[in-house]
Order: structure tokens, then C-alpha cells, then sequence
């Protein structure tokens, strides 16, 4: 079926017939996200009564598998939650070991690890906007029937995904599942002749990504604006990557280590995934959206003159504007890798030495999804005791259902389909990562 983009709020009210009617809607599997789960809706008359995200994918247990083994495993063992984001694992996880350990990775290797991170997130918002969320904005079930009336588009789409594929591959030593990160560093850092290749396809990309923005921000948006409590990282100087203080825009600043006496993961009944929020004030957001809205000014002049020519202001409280962002995320990476690349002058040495002892460990870096968590507990021999991951997704549970709630009693006179439709976009809104948050769509509805 094909989305209505000019798609408003309607404010007319069913009849009593109507609503007594029973609707129930079933999607069996939602595409276009990663992972599988499901929407549990309850209406009476024309008022949502509950909402449900209902992830039933099983435990995968990666904490668990952690304990026992030594600190410098982690970064290999974590990178296997997701294919995707393999490197916000490997980089949450080297940080709060070394955090452990009392080491510091400063220099270029430190901008190695901002241009690895470059790479993720460009391959990973290309994904999601070209092929995941774009067919949704224009009416298409998937990105091979869009490329048929939009080759081009499609084509750019892969040009620019490979271009983040290939930073990965250089700095990581493969795609999927990189394995050149360590503890402490890297076990091979490239020269600059290896790197040359790369700022070459970085040019061409930089200009596929103001194409990008600009096709972003053409895309019809639903009229929904809420309000959030959004967390992101905040660093002194740089759009954040790996290092700063978890802040948000209603006055959360704290240090990464004081993440467990701030927030809390919550079990709910209908899911397989935790639910994280804020102690004492509940749901939170996290991602592109938060980053934006929290360090717009440390965005390099390319990307903040992008976000401007398009409209687009901080604060942005419009989920499906997120589109946007990634874009404006996507342009930002390309432009600091191009910059790390140019300054770059080949180390001495691949790591910086590290010597196990015991002591705990805190880490979190900007996933693209959003903020990451590690923790980690050494003995005196650097064996893990304890661990502790809490991936993007989970903290955006309790969000995505309270969305969904309010975006289903804005909509609720549309046909079961066109419903249908506009639930699994607003899903796809925070492309979650469903198999990493288990530790997605099928949808009922029903009305009494």
C-alpha cells in the first residue's frame, strides 16, 4: 500500500456504534528494523487504554558470557551483539576497561577511535535512512521497490554506506564484527599512505551527504511533537563520540561512573528487554535526536549550515524529524573523518601498554542509536567478575510506547491499514535495535 504523506491529526469523534466496535490489527513481523517483536494496543471507544511493545525475541546473555574471561576479550566478545554497531560495543567496552585499569588512550590513537566511529555511523544512518526509513516517507513497502522510480537515489545511498564500510574495514581489519581494537588501542594502526585512499572517497561522500540532507528534509512529516527528556553525551570541544558527561535538557550533568545511581533498568511483564528510565522521572530519549538537541553547537560549520539551509533548529521535539538529523549526523562523520584523516601522523606505537589489577570500570559512548553503557568489575588478575551493558534500544522502550500511545489517539479514525502503516513508521522513527535490547512488529489491537 502506499503511505499518505499529508496524513493529519483528526479530531472527530466515533459514534457509539464505532465505538463499541472490536478492531484488531496483527502485523507478524514488523521490516525494516533489526530484530522481532510486537504492538499490543487496547482501546476503549475511541481512548487508548494500554499499549504494550512486546519483544520477544529470547536473552542472549552476553553479561553472563562475559564473567570469567579476561578484560582483554571484552572488546572482541561484545562486538558480536550486533552486526550494525559492532564498533559502539568494541569502544564502550575498551573505555571502561581502561577505566579500570587507569590507562588513557590520548593523541591519534584517540582520533583513530574517532574515525572508526566515523565510519559506523555513517554505514548505519545510510542504512537506516535509504533503506529502512525512506520507503516509508514515500509510500513504498521496501527500498528495492523505491529504487525502481528512485535508482539514483538508492545508488547514492550504497556509494555513501560503502564509503563508511570501507573506514571500518581499514581501521578494524573487517567490516563485520572488526577485530583490530584492543584494550588500550589498536593491534595494527594504518599509515597515512593506506589512508589517502580514503579521503578521496570522502570527498565524493561529502557531497552525497548534502544530497542526503537536503532529501531528508523534502520527505512529508507527520504533524507530532512531544515532550522529552533528552540524554546525550557532552564533550568540551567535539560532537561526542566516546568521552564527555551524561547531560540532558532538564538538568541532568553527571560523570559516565555515576549512569547506575542515576537511572535504573525495569522488568515488564510483556518483554523480553528491560525497560531503562530515570529514577524519579521515568521515560527518556536517546540518539540523533538528543545529540542534536544538546550539541548542535559542536557540530562542524558544514553540518550546522546544512541543518540551517534545511529549516532545522535545535530544540527538534518531532521524532520522524530524526530522519533529518541522521542526515546531518551522516554529513558530520564524513566531514571529521576527512579532518582526522588530514591531521593524521602514524604513531609510534599501535596501543599503549596495560597491565591487569583489580577495579570496576564505566564506559559510554554515542552508539548512532544513542548512549551505550559499559561496566565492568576486574580481579586482581584482570578476570571479569561482573558486567553490565545497557544498549540504546532498552532506554528508549518506555519512550517508544508512550509515542505510540499518544500517536495512536491522534490517529485513531484511519483504516486498520493506513494505522497499521503510520505505527510501524513511528517505530521505525528510533530504527531500534531490538536483538540488542533483549536481554519487534507484531500488532493487536483491540477494542472493547
Amino acid at each position: 500500500m502506499k503511505a499518505d504523506p499529508k496524513l493529519k491529526p483528526n479530531s472527530a469523534t466515533r459514534n457509539s456504534k464505532a465505538d463499541s466496535k472490536l478492531r484488531t490489527l496483527k502485523v507478524d513481523y514488523l521490516a525494516r528494523v533489526e530484530g522481532e517483536g510486537g504492538l499490543y494496543v487496547k482501546l476503549k471507544g475511541s481512548k487508548v487504554q494500554d499499549v504494550k511493545l512486546k519483544i520477544f525475541e529470547p536473552p542472549r546473555f552476553f553479561e553472563a558470557f562475559l564473567r570469567g574471561r579476561m578484560f582483554s576479550e571484552a572488546p572482541d566478545l561484545t562486538a558480536r551483539i550486533c552486526g550494525i554497531c559492532p564498533i559502539a560495543y568494541q569502544m564502550s567496552s575498551v573505555h571502561a576497561m581502561e577505566d579500570a585499569l587507569g590507562v588513557r588512550v590520548e593523541g591519534q590513537l584517540r582520533a583513530l577511535r574517532r574515525l572508526i566511529y566515523c565510519g559506523e555511523w555513517i554505514e548505519s544512518h545510510v542504512l537506516h535512512v535509504y533503506m529502512l526509513h525512506a520507503p516509508d516517507f514515500l509510500g513504498y513497502q521496501d527500498a528495492i521497490q523505491m529504487a525502481k522510480d528512485y535508482p539514483d537515489l538508492v545508488r547514492n545511498g550504497l556509494t555513501l554506506k560503502k564509503t563508511g564500510n570501507d573506514i571500518v574495514n581499514l581501521i578494524g581489519g573487517r567490516e563485520i564484527h572488526p577485530v583490530n581494537v584492543r584494550v588500550g588501542g589498536f593491534y595494527r594502526v594504518p599509515t597515512k599512505h593506506e589512508l589517502a585512499p580514503l579521503a578521496e572517497k570522502l570527498e565524493r561522500a561529502r557531497d552525497i551527504a548534502l544530497e542526503m540532507v537536503r532529501f531528508a528534509a523534502s520527505l512529508p512529516m507527520p504533524d507530532f511533537e512531544q515532550d522529552y527528556e533528552f540524554v546525550a553525551l557532552r564533550h568540551p570541544s567535539e560532537y561526542p563520540f566516546n568521552e564527555g558527561r551524561l547531560v540532558s535538557n532538564k538538568g541532568l550533568n553527571i560523570a559516565v561512573a555515576d549512569y547506575e545511581e542515576n537511572f535504573v533498568e525495569e522488568h515488564v511483564e510483556h518483554s523480553n528487554a528491560l525497560h531503562s528510565v530515570l529514577k524519579k522521572r521515568g521515560a527518556y530519549f536517546v540518539g540523533p535526536l538528543a545529540r542534536f538537541n544538546l550539541n548542535y553547537t559542536k557540530l562542524s560549520p558544514i553540518a550546522q549550515e546544512a541543518a540551517r539551509s534545511v529549516g532545522l533548529k535545535a530544540p527538534c521535539r518531532n521524532p520522524f524529524q530524526s530522519i533529518i538529523v541522521r542526515s546531518i549526523e551522516t554529513l558530520y562523520a564524513v566531514d571529521e573523518a576527512l579532518r582526522i584523516i588530514h591531521e593524521y601522523e602514524m604513531p609510534d606505537q599501535p596501543a599503549v601498554a596495560v597491565q591487569p589489577k583489580a577495579g570496576t570500570g564505566y564506559g559510554c559512548t554515542e552508539a548512532p542509536r544513542g548512549i551505550l553503557y559499559h561496566r565492568y568489575r576486574l580481579n586482581a588478575d584482570g578476570l571479569i567478575q561482573d558486567a553490565k551493558i545497557v544498549p540504546p534500544t532498552s532506554q528508549n522502550q518506555k519512550t517508544i510506547e508512550r509515542d505510540l500511545r499518544h500517536y495512536v489517539q491522534q490517529y485513531l479514525d484511519l483504516d486498520e491499514e493506513k494505522l497499521t502503516w503510520q505505527l510501524e513508521q513511528a517505530i521505525r522513527n528510533y530504527d531500534p535495535c531490538i536483538s540488542c535490547a533483549t536481554h519487534f512488529l507484531k500488532l493487536n489491537i483491540e477494542r472493547t
